[in-house]
């Protein structure tokens, strides 16, 4: 066992009367690590919080914090925070009493409490906010007064679920890059549970993606999303394209060209991320190159997804990223043909 190891749970089940909501989850978390559990709505992330947590009771399976087998022991008698998607805040107290609330049940001296919630509403970027109460503030800040009430203990583990989904866009990315920077100050073990997949790619440390009660894949974001270990993680985690291929004599047969590959022959599907479809540079001799005809541009701002179909790789249809500049520069809209070049060692095939 890792000296650093700090959350520790051993075959954790959980079921719902004949509805088996987890099945055999094992996951070690490091001290200071920063864990967010990925998946579709009911896959069992949320449920697996609350074990943590104590707010549900596991069926079977042992939960271990600190060293110390917490599997029966009542929420108040763990040491965490949490913070909900509601944000849960006292609409009748003020900031101040939101924030010390711990602080006040734990019978701390008041001089301690007023310090230790000056901090806090500084570290949250609240300072001077005490006096007002939450249906002042917006949701941002009621998110960031619930926050600092959770850190408020000094918890050896912060809990988020799905904290930033009642956020519009632009603030759930402000208070993401906040969140990931307070618990990098803080260095306080962190798991949130989210069904974002760019929240969990930019703030994770590792990524736990679940699926159907199950624990798919855990890794780096990096890892997640380069080397998926299943096609529901390839899937779900980012934008792909998923291609039919027939893999002969050590060969990957798309439409017409080749690619090499090992593994059984036969039918298989194959995963390709749309910026691993070059544009350019390509050079005269290339390999892997095709013709194809744009279909569609969806501008996104900053770049575009453009649907082509390629008669070469069997008339299949796929995505790729292009600059808008790119796309300017060389005249190219709906109907007009485009030359790419695929990047066949970032195939992916199950």
């Amino acid at each position: 066992m890792s000296d650093n190891l700090f959350l520790d749970l051993r075959q954790i089940c959980k079921n719902f009367g004949s509805f088996t909501a987890l099945r055999d989850i094992n996951l070690a978390v490091q001290k200071g690590e920063f864990v967010c559990f990925l998946g579709p709505s009911g896959c069992g992330k949320t449920t697996l919080l609350r074990i943590i947590a104590g707010l549900d009771l596991q069926t079977a399976g042992q939960v271990f914090l600190g060293g110390r087998d917490i599997s029966r022991l009542p929420p108040a008698h763990r040491n965490y925070g949490i913070v909900f998607q509601s944000y849960a805040l006292f609409p009748n107290l003020s900031v101040f009493d939101n924030v010390s609330y711990g602080l006040v049940n734990r019978k701390a001296p008041r001089a301690q409490t007023r310090q230790r919630v000056t901090d806090l509403l500084k570290l949250v970027g609240l300072p001077g906010s005490e006096a007002k109460f939450p249906g002042q503030l917006s949701g941002g800040q009621q998110q960031r007064i619930a926050l600092a009430r959770a850190l408020a203990t000094a918890p050896g583990l912060l809990l988020l679920d799905e904290p930033l989904s009642a956020l519009d866009a632009l603030e759930r990315v402000r208070l993401r890059q906040e969140i990931r920077s307070l618990q990098q100050t803080l260095g306080v073990t962190t798991i949130m549970v989210t069904h974002d997949q760019e929240e969990a790619l930019s703030v994770a440390d590792r990524i736990v993606v679940m699926n159907h009660g199950v624990i798919e894949q855990i890794g780096t974001p990096m890892a997640i999303y380069r080397e998926p270990a299943s096609p529901f993680v390839a899937d779900f985690v980012g934008k792909v394209n998923v291609l039919n291929a027939q893999r002969v004599s050590g060969s990957l047969q798309l439409g017409q060209m080749r690619v090499p590959s090992n593994g059984a022959e036969g039918a298989v599907k194959v995963y390709l991320r749309p910026e691993d479809v070059l544009a350019h540079p390509i050079a005269p001799g290339d390999a892997h190159v095709f013709s194809c005809q744009i279909e569609g541009i969806d501008f996104l701002g900053s770049h575009c997804h453009v649907h082509v179909n390629a008669p070469l790789l069997g008339d299949q249809k796929l995505t790729v990223y292009l600059s808008p500049n790119f796309l300017s520069e060389q005249s190219l809209r709906a109907g007009s043909a485009l030359t790419l070049k695929l990047l066949p060692e970032r195939l992916k095939v199950f």
